[in-house]
């Protein structure tokens, strides 16, 4: 991968961070205050604004993971063991991501929420969950480059013996 393709997507990632602490810091705290106005139950709203939340979250830990393992591409050692704790922390995040999603289905349904909109957020929990198993072939891709690299090293350490 080139300098400038890292560079590129690290001043994305950047701005998807900052963005996201954007929308934490400011935007929460005016969703909190128009649905209060609204009237909308204690209990919901919190539930809504605590999904909210978690769900940037998640998409903060994963942005921190790949931008850890954009370092571990530029030092060539992606193809490392070490690797597969970021993947796996992508994974659980997209995962989380999915069930909150659909868990913001469930709190919108019983409540006045249009049934068609409460599917879309199903078919966007779905769709997140897709992700989530596309994060884990590429894992599984992962291993089996990580294993062809241990195999290569192997086979140059007894060829070296040899010569």
């Amino acid at each position: 991968m080139g300098k400038l393709t890292i560079l590129a997507l690290r001043i994305v990632l950047a701005m998807v961070l900052a963005g996201s602490l954007f929308v934490q810091v400011w935007m929460v705290p005016l969703l909190s205050t128009d649905l209060e106005e609204a009237g909308a139950p204690t209990g919901p709203r919190i539930a809504l604004l605590t999904i909210v939340v978690l769900g940037i979250v998640t998409v903060q830990v994963s942005l921190v993971c790949v931008w850890r393992l954009l370092t571990m591409v530029r030092r060539e050692t992606v193809f490392s063991h070490a690797a597969f704790r970021y993947v796996d922390v992508i994974f659980g995040a997209v995962a989380a991501a999915s069930l909150l999603m659909f868990g913001l289905a469930v709190i919108l349904a019983p409540g006045g929420t249009a049934p068609g909109i409460v599917l879309l957020i199903c078919g966007a929990s779905l769709l997140i969950a897709g992700v989530a198993l596309i994060v884990l072939v590429l894992r599984m891709l992962l291993a089996q480059a990580v294993a062809r690299d241990a195999e290569a090293n192997h086979l140059r350490t007894e060829l070296d013996e040899v010569i």
